[in-house]
């Protein structure tokens, strides 16, 4: 069993790489994917806890696409086997990061121009070593009681259409997949549900990433039914894209889901790493 999605305090997760990595062992999990948003910075921890489990690391990353009026939702891009040393994406991902400290700082101004008592200082101290984000944002408003759950500071404050959501600088899915193969990655939608697409819209959307050569659709998600993971799997099956899985793990972020097994039915089998490691450039 593997799980090829999973978050950790580098990005928007609350446990570290080294505990996800363990969380990942204490599942039996014969591999994991950890898969920070914008960054490989989970890498080197991530890799001397693997070693430690006797568990492979399969490094990778997930990247927010700019989709503008081409669906109402959101799109993210999975992108395995790259690794921290230069390349033509982790090039472009410093550069996405100066972009999310930009935001950032709006988010605050924002929330304290609405009477919140927030700072960036705050926010900053939450994250840590990690990348900044919303979800950091969200747990200092809780902290200070200023919303009751994570998921209302999201519905309230931060979320797309929110007052205190602002865009920042994103690549298109075309140029995140241009950029991850000349790096050397392989490349993968993330939550397909997540463009908010009807049926028709999403065969259209995913024949179009297939012909600009992306490689696989996740279709084994933790958050989905098994009817769901089916049509996806027949959705892939249809664009000769490779099938791929993950519990989408982020700590008390995501309380609701597992390493490994997602809400506890999840179960991706190894071989699918096999598939996707065929497509690599």
């Amino acid at each position: 069993m593997i799980d090829l999605h999973s978050h950790s305090t580098v990005s928007d997760g609350t446990d570290t790489p080294a505990a996800v990595v363990a969380l990942g062992a204490a599942a039996g999990l014969t591999a994991l994917a950890l898969t920070d948003h914008d960054t490989l910075d989970h890498l080197p921890e991530a890799r001397a806890a693997a070693a430690e489990h006797a568990l492979r690391l399969v490094p990778a990353c997930e990247i927010s696409c700019e989709l503008g009026d081409r669906a109402p939702g959101t799109m993210h891009l999975l992108v395995y086997f790259v690794d921290e040393t230069p390349g033509p994406l982790q090039d472009r991902l410093g550069e996405l990061r100066a972009g999310r400290a930009d935001r950032n700082q709006q988010i605050v101004d924002c929330l304290r121009a609405n009477g919140m008592d927030v700072t960036l200082d705050e926010v900053l101290a939450q994250a840590g070593e990690g990348s900044v984000g919303r979800p950091h944002v969200a747990r200092v408003l809780l902290e200070k009681g200023c919303v009751g759950s994570i998921q209302e500071a999201f519905d309230r404050w931060l979320a797309k259409g929110r007052p205190a959501y602002f865009e920042r600088v994103r690549l298109s899915p075309e140029e995140s997949i241009e950029l991850a193969h000349a790096s050397g990655g392989v490349t993968v939608m993330a939550h397909p549900s997540s463009l908010d697409l009807e049926d028709e819209a999403l065969e259209e959307f995913v024949a179009g990433l297939a012909t600009t050569g992306i490689d696989g659709l996740e279709c084994e998600y933790g958050r989905y039914s098994p009817d769901e993971r089916a049509s996806y799997r027949e959705l892939a099956g249809r664009h000769g894209l490779a099938v791929t899985g993950g519990s989408d793990y982020h700590g008390d972020n995501k309380p609701d889901l597992r390493v490994g097994t997602g809400r506890g039915d999840l179960a991706v089998p190894d071989e699918l790493l096999d598939v996707l490691e065929s497509r690599r450039p």
